[in-house]
């Protein structure tokens, strides 16, 4: 029988360095999964273990798209934007690819509520890689292409509101907006912050951007 000492899944979650001396003595256990497809990827996105992530794709060659028995990757259960950044900018980890459920890792993450600011991170990437909606699915007009990395330093000043809530942003449009809605006034008030979080609630369900070509067609 495993001890906690050995469980290479409760070191994913409690003891990411001694999983890796484990890892390193016995590679073959880096690609395991359980009996429901869960995996050390999605141990380490769920406990925001990022030198592990990395360690896990770069140094022992983990699918960083490995699904669970639901089709999950470990992008579905990631909880911070820093750990959504480094699967999706670092590991290239698809924002595309759909669960058995057939939501995207965005419209989960967006549905369950839990982690608002993943969400309008992967909004944001969405937008960056072209995404529109067809017949209410959202899908790459990019042919799929990665997208390229936000810009360095892009970044929206949003006041009483934590930044990462809003995310990094490259659309030119929501960062209009929002910039907009930063100049006013009452922005630090009440009135100012339920328009702040109706243009995030507009992100989650990928409302915002959609307009972009019209503008810069008329400007």
């Amino acid at each position: 029988m495993a001890t906690p000492q050995s469980n290479p899944f409760l070191l994913a979650a409690d003891n990411p360095s001694q999983l890796l001396t484990l890892l390193r003595n016995d590679p073959a256990i880096a690609s395991s999964q359980d009996e429901h497809g869960y995996s050390l990827m999605h141990a380490a996105a769920s406990y925001n273990h990022l030198e592990l992530l990395r360690a896990l794709v770069n140094e022992f060659h983990v699918d960083v798209d490995l699904k669970d028995e639901d089709g999950d990757t470990a992008l579905f259960v990631t909880e911070t934007t820093d750990c959504a950044k480094v699967l999706v900018e670092e590991l290239h980890a698809s924002i595309t690819i759909r669960g058995s459920e057939g939501q995207t890792p965005r419209e989960k993450i967006a549905e369950e509520g839990d982690f608002p600011q993943v969400a309008v991170y992967l909004r944001m990437r969405e937008l960056e890689a072209g995404m529109t909606e067809v017949n209410g699915v959202q899908e790459p007009t990019t042919n799929g292409a990665y997208p390229p990395p936000l810009p360095e330093g892009v970044q929206v000043n949003i006041g009483a509101m934590a930044p990462e809530e809003a995310g990094e942003v490259a659309d030119p449009e929501f960062r209009r907006r929002i910039e907009e809605l930063a100049s006013r006034e009452d922005f630090q008030g009440e009135e100012g912050q339920r328009e702040l979080r109706v243009l995030i609630e507009e992100a989650l369900r990928g409302q915002v951007g959609d307009d972009r070509n019209v503008r810069s067609r008329t400007e």
